[in-house]
């Protein structure tokens, strides 16, 4: 399990620095700027999961998921371009890891 949450923790990594790496190439609006402060949310989530704490993948569930259902309303599945889906992807690779990893602590436990 240590390794899926090492996997989760570079790829929320990655995911971070893109959005914030993102502020380069395209044009500064607010919704770029809410894009870079994810991005730092990001980070701080990865950083956090290649610790120890259970509330870190609590957190690395709901961020992903929530930030996945407002992409998911702001554009329909079948208007997704590639960033955007790749974006979705990496959301929901997150958050999935993240569920094995809490349920897996969770089956230890009883």
């Amino acid at each position: 399990m240590q390794r899926l949450r090492t996997f989760a923790a570079i790829l929320i990594s990655l995911a971070g620095a893109a959005r914030i790496t993102a502020l380069w190439f395209r044009e500064l609006t607010e919704v770029a700027v809410l894009d870079a402060v994810l991005g730092a949310i990001y980070l701080i989530i990865g950083i956090g999961l290649f610790g120890r704490s259970r509330f870190t993948l609590f957190v690395a569930l709901l961020v992903p998921a929530l930030d996945a259902a407002w992409m998911l309303q702001r554009v329909p599945p079948a208007a997704l371009d590639g960033v955007q889906s790749a974006r979705l992807s990496v959301d929901l690779l997150v958050v999935l890891s993240a569920a094995l990893v809490l349920a897996r602590w969770r089956a230890r436990r009883r």
